[in-house]
């Protein structure tokens, strides 16, 4: 359990890693209230038991306290039923996934009740925030042809009883550009120090970016102007740098990027490569197979310690995705605002978020495109002002300046 000042919110993450850590954090850092947490592991048993575990150990909510906030994994019923007292409270739902189009392997009864629970809560919460317009209206889509499983007296006007109560809220980022600017400026020194010249390049300004321990409104328009003029004070790299910071898991088609990555080396292509994400002990076959094709071009892999994550999407010049599964992509995101170029496939929330020319519909167009990049690897850098550019559109809304005002809004209503 963590405690800040205030008390007005009560928080609940039952799957307290990534990009649910990383909200809840801020929230509380940003908003005060109290904290209650499981370890993010065995993600099916959290959905199935954590509501029983809370309802047992979170105490009586102070009088001052108005708003529960939790994560769609937790099963909002279930707490709510075990603990009427938190019932009371302004109940906010908040999805950075949903369950009713994850792609499964092979479908099993038990899946069925996955996707039910978070229909459930959401019938049951007062207000329900999506990450993004594709979580949104896939979630709600997909409800009436998800009923129709069960085999009969099936409930009729679910979707109605829940779409008044949704919107979209972007998750908040927080890339630490002022860490950013000093790892490219010790970058661009070891450049001098070689004797490779980059003082033709104009000056990293940093007079715009705030000081380590301060709030950031990041990915404004102008800040995506000052990202894209940054940019060019770059070195240009001895060969292509390719990031994939994904977890290890079939969802994110780790099979499909070892396939591409198998094309370039047979190609003969000159590029490095860092292969990072948390992983369990059952490695898919593919990462293991590539690992050793590779040699020396595999700079990283797994897990690695924030300062080095950091520092390697500050270093790579191209971030790619093959997800089949995503509802935002903050590795995707914090490695664009850190100078890497994006390629995502053309599908799932990527054109909500990213322009058209960092979209690719196959397999074999992102081996194209990689291709291209290996062979001039500072074409990264110049698609990507580009791209800067076309994304200022949606940075607003993804700023956490902005997303405070909305997050605000929720939290503090009675």
């Amino acid at each position: 359990m963590t405690q800040a000042a205030c008390s007005d919110v009560l928080f609940i993450e039952p799957y307290y890693g990534g990009s649910h850590k990383q909200l809840v954090d801020l929230l509380v850092r940003e908003f005060g209230g109290t904290l209650f947490t499981l370890p993010p592991s065995k993600w099916h048993w959290r959905t199935r038991v954590s509501a029983l575990h809370f309802a047992d150990t979170i105490p009586e909510p102070p009088k001052l306290c108005k708003t529960l906030f939790a994560s769609s994994v937790l099963n909002l019923c279930e707490l709510v039923a075990l603990r009427p007292d938190l019932g009371k409270l302004n109940k906010v739902l908040y999805f950075h996934e949903n369950q009713l189009i994850y792609p499964v392997r092979k479908q099993l009864e038990c899946d069925f009740q996955y996707g039910y629970n978070q229909i459930l809560s959401c019938l049951l919460a007062d207000v329900i925030l999506f990450n993004s317009h594709f979580n949104m209206a896939s979630f709600l889509d997909s409800i009436p042809s998800f009923l129709k499983l069960i085999p009969d007296h099936r409930p009729i006007g679910v979707v109605e009883r829940i779409r008044d109560k949704c919107s979209v809220l972007y998750f908040p980022l927080e890339p630490n550009l002022h860490h950013n600017i000093q790892i490219r400026e010790q970058t661009k020194k070891a450049f001098n120090d070689m004797g490779i010249n980059t003082t033709d390049s104009p000056q990293l300004d940093t007079t715009d970016v705030p000081q380590a321990g301060t709030t950031t409104p990041q990915l404004c328009s102008s800040r995506s102007t000052l990202l894209s003029q940054q940019l060019t004070c770059l070195p240009a790299t001895p060969c292509l740098h390719i990031l994939w910071p994904h977890r290890w898991e079939h969802d994110k088609g780790p099979d499909e990027f070892c396939a591409v990555l198998r094309k370039l080396l047979d190609a003969r292509l000159d590029f490095v490569v860092s292969i990072l994400g948390s992983h369990t002990n059952d490695i898919p076959a593919s990462i293991q197979e590539v690992i050793p094709l590779l040699g020396s071009r595999l700079l990283h892999k797994g897990s690695v310690s924030q300062q080095d994550y950091w520092r390697i999407l500050t270093e790579a010049d191209v971030v790619v995705s093959t997800a089949k599964h995503e509802f935002f992509g903050v590795a995707m995101l914090e490695a664009s605002y850190c100078g890497c170029y994006p390629l995502c496939p053309n599908r799932l929330v990527y054109p909500e978020i990213y322009p058209e020319e960092c979209l690719y519909n196959t397999e074999q167009q992102l081996f194209k495109r990689l291709r291209a990049f290996c062979l001039r690897p500072t074409l990264t850098r110049a698609n990507l002002q580009v791209c800067c550019m076309r994304m200022s559109a949606v940075s607003p809304h993804i700023s956490t300046m902005q997303c405070h005002l909305f997050y605000r809004s929720h939290l503090t209503d009675s």
